[in-house]
C-alpha cells in the first residue's frame, strides 16, 4: 500500500507564450474557466472550456486536441475513453490528487498517458484540523441548536487536542502538513505510512488504531486500501475516539462505521468524503429522497460532521490546479513533439 503524496510542479510562467497547445477542459466551473481563460495565453495553450463532465457522448468536442483536462467529480467510463483515444488523444490530466473515478491502467493500455495534477495541501490540512476541532467541541449540535435559539450548553463537555493521541494514517504531502499543524496544540502525534518520509512516530497500523483518540485519513483509494478501516480495525480505535476522513469514502467500511457511532464505541466523525457520495455531493437534493443512502444515515446521527467533498475548494488550491493542468500538458508534448 502506498500513501506517499505527490510532488510540487513549478506553475506556469507568467510571461505571454504564443499559443501553440490546444486543450479541452471538461467539467469546468465558471471561476475555473476564468483562470484557464486568462492563464493559458500566457503558457502557450489555446484552451476549449466544456462545462459539461466527459461522457462518450461529449468526447467528441475534444477532436483535434491530444490533451484533456477532466475533473474528480464524476466517474469517467472506458467508453469516454476508447472514444478520446480513437480522436487522437494522447494525455489526460485530472484536476485531482486521487484517480479512483476513472480505469487509468485500461487507459494507458489504449495509449492514454493519465496524470494527477497536484495542489497546495494546506487547503486539505487546514480543513482536516477543522474537522478534528468540530467533533471533539461538538460543533454540530451547537450549530443546529443555535439556528433555533437555544443557547444551552451541551451535556457532554468538549475535549482538548493537547490531552490526545492523532493517529495519522498516510504521510504524504497532505499527511505531512496535517502533522505540521498538529505540532502547535501539543498532542501526541503518531502516523502510519508504508514509506514513511516525515520526522514524527511511525507505528503499525493497529497500534496506531489502539493508541490513538483521533484517527485521521489521508491514504490514496486504491483495491490495497478499499476499506482500509474495516470492521475489526474500527473496533480497535480507542473507545470514545473520533475519525475524520478527507481522504476518500472507499478507505472506510460505512456499515461498520455507522454501527460504531450508534452504539457509542466511537464519539463522532468528521467526514468530507463518504462511500456514494458520487451521485449526491456537488448536487442540489432538497427536493429528493436520499434515504437509505450512506449520506443520509450518517447525516442523521447527531456525532457527525459532514461536508461535499469540499477540503480542497479553496482560490489557493484552484489556481494551483488550473497552472499546474497548463504546465503538465506543456511537459508532456514536449516530451512528445516527435509523435
Amino acid at each position: 500500500m502506498i500513501y506517499s503524496g505527490l510532488r510540487a510542479r513549478s506553475p506556469a510562467s507568467s510571461a505571454v507564450a504564443t499559443p501553440r497547445l490546444g486543450l479541452t477542459v471538461y467539467g469546468c466551473g465558471p471561476d475555473e474557466a476564468a483562470l484557464f481563460r486568462r492563464l493559458a495565453p500566457r503558457s502557450g495553450v489555446i484552451p476549449r472550456i466544456v462545462e459539461a463532465p466527459l461522457t462518450e457522448a461529449n468526447a467528441g468536442l475534444a477532436a483535434g486536441t491530444r490533451c484533456v483536462s477532466v475533473s474528480h467529480r464524476t466517474p469517467i467510463d472506458d467508453a469516454a475513453l476508447r472514444a478520446l483515444r480513437e480522436l487522437g488523444v494522447h494525455y489526460l490530466a485530472s484536476r485531482s490528487i486521487g484517480l479512483n473515478h476513472l480505469d487509468a491502467a485500461y487507459a494507458r493500455d489504449l495509449g492514454i498517458t493519465v496524470r494527477n495534477v497536484s495542489y497546495s495541501p494546506d487547503s486539505v490540512a487546514d480543513y482536516t484540523i477543522m474537522l478534528i476541532l468540530m467533533v471533539l467541541r461538538q460543533a454540530k449540535s451547537m450549530i443546529i441548536r443555535g439556528a433555533g435559539h437555544d443557547y444551552r450548553l451541551d451535556e457532554v463537555r468538549g475535549r482538548e487536542l493537547r490531552d490526545l493521541t492523532v493517529g495519522v494514517i498516510g504521510t504524504g504531502r497532505i499527511g505531512a502538513a496535517v502533522v505540521d499543524r498538529l505540532r502547535g496544540f501539543g498532542c501526541r502525534i503518531v502516523a502510519h505510512d508504508p514509506r514513511p518520509e516525515i520526522a514524527v512516530e511511525h507505528l503499525p497500523l493497529d497500534q496506531l488504531l489502539r493508541d490513538s483518540d483521533v484517527v485521521t485519513l489521508h491514504a490514496p483509494l486504491t483495491p490495497a486500501t478499499r476499506h482500509l478501516l474495516d470492521r475489526r480495525r474500527i473496533a480497535a480505535i480507542r473507545p470514545g475516539g473520533y475519525l475524520i476522513n478527507t481522504g476518500r469514502g472507499g478507505l472506510i467500511d460505512t456499515e461498520a462505521l455507522i454501527e460504531a457511532l450508534r452504539d457509542g464505541r466511537l464519539g463522532g466523525a468528521g467526514l468530507d468524503v463518504v462511500e456514494g457520495e458520487e451521485s449526491i455531493f456537488y448536487a442540489d437534493c432538497r427536493g429528493r429522497s436520499l434515504a437509505g443512502t450512506a449520506v443520509h444515515r450518517l447525516q442523521e446521527l447527531p456525532n457527525v460532521v459532514i461536508s461535499p467533498h469540499r477540503a480542497y475548494d479553496t482560490d489557493h488550491a484552484l489556481r494551483d490546479l488550473v497552472e499546474h493542468t497548463l504546465t503538465d500538458c506543456l511537459e508532456f508534448e514536449s516530451r512528445n513533439d516527435h509523435d
